[in-house]
């Protein structure tokens, strides 16, 4: 009798380890969560506008698991000198927030950051004369503060300066 109880009991005990992982996979993102992410931080303006639909129905993309937040600029004017940056930014927070948490923060920073002055030329080009000169000009800022700061805010939990 003892044998035959041993038995079952093994084939669970194999078998446990094998449902438990199953319902912790289906609990995981999708696997395609990398090449989403990759295509809402390109520097295209159709990067930048899927990013925006996707961020306006969040809840389509909750089983992705993405970090949707932001404090804008931090401690840099969101919308310098009447420059409508905040979007801008958010995008920037979305991409630092989600490589960083996948672990593949240092390949992708230049690119998040190239993508983030592709977006602040995108506003500036709303603009003509010594305005766009002016928000030029901001944008550059801002794009020198990440580049060069961004890093350290982004390893050491800081905010950064845009």
């Amino acid at each position: 009798m003892r044998r035959r109880l041993a038995m079952p009991l093994a084939a669970l005990a194999l078998a446990l380890p094998a449902t438990l992982m199953s319902a912790s996979s289906a609990a995981a993102a999708p696997a395609d969560k990398p090449q989403v992410l990759s295509s809402w931080t390109q520097t295209s303006a159709a990067s930048y506008n899927s990013w925006v639909s996707a961020r306006g129905n969040q809840g389509a993309w909750s089983a992705y698991g993405f970090d949707w937040s932001t404090d804008y600029c931090s401690s840099s004017p969101d919308n310098p000198f009447g420059f409508p940056f905040q979007t801008s930014c958010a995008r920037h927070d979305f991409g630092y927030r989600n490589y960083k948490a996948a672990g593949s923060f240092d390949a992708n920073k230049a690119r998040l950051d190239n993508a983030f002055y592709s977006d602040l030329k995108r506003v500036c080009a709303n603009y003509s004369g010594a305005t766009k000169v002016s928000c030029d000009g901001t944008a550059w800022t801002y794009y020198q503060a990440v580049s060069i700061f961004g890093r350290s805010a982004a390893v050491d939990g800081t905010k950064s300066v845009v």
